[in-house]
């Protein structure tokens, strides 16, 4: 193993005299190459880069349109259901307001129960024209989506909570015709 390890360390030492021969070449007409094909990439890089830009104005663009056309079908929803409340309340209450089935003293309760939803109704409907119209507490359109949203929840609620009354006195005045029917029969023993 010591005349393995000697013998190598000779050879090592015998090859350190050895020198290398010849001079660099300096290419010139790769080095321009080189420099040509920069200025190209640099072009290209400087064209994506707008063309990125360009596309991320273009997204921003389709956002807030998006946003807009969403706020659009919400407040299309709550003037729909509004528009719904009221008709409810002009043909329906009136039946049931003339209805013979209907006490006196029940005409005021029933007709401040529907008029207390028509009053909620109007001042959700005055809330959201000046929500649209003067740029609420500067808000985003996220913001205003959001509360435009929560309206919509509210007038589909308000559309349920009329017909549920609405269903209601109608029963209420289906149930008192149909004991009146009941307890003005006349018996046969």
């Amino acid at each position: 193993m010591k005349k393995l390890i000697l013998v190598v360390a000779l050879a090592m030492a015998g090859t350190t005299n050895l020198k290398a021969q010849g001079m660099p070449v300096y290419d010139n007409t790769n080095f321009l190459a080189l420099g040509q094909q920069l200025i190209e990439s640099a072009k290209q890089t400087s064209q994506l880069l707008k063309a990125a830009n360009f596309l991320k104005e273009q997204k921003e663009r389709i956002e807030k349109v998006s946003s807009i056309i969403k706020q659009l079908k919400a407040v299309r929803e709550i003037i729909e259901n509004n528009q719904r409340l009221y008709e409810t309340v002009e043909n329906d209450l009136r039946d049931i307001l003339n209805s013979p089935y209907i006490r006196p003293d029940e005409v005021d309760r029933i007709s401040d129960s529907f008029n207390s939803l028509v009053a909620r109704a109007l001042e959700d409907l005055g809330f959201m024209q000046e929500l649209l119209t003067n740029n609420y507490l500067n808000m985003t359109d996220a913001e205003r989506l959001e509360i435009l949203e929560a309206q919509r929840m509210r007038s589909r609620e308000m559309a349920s909570e009329i017909e549920l009354k609405k269903r209601r006195y109608q029963l209420i005045i289906d149930f008192r015709k149909a004991t009146e029917a009941i307890n003005s029969r006349e018996t046969q023993y």
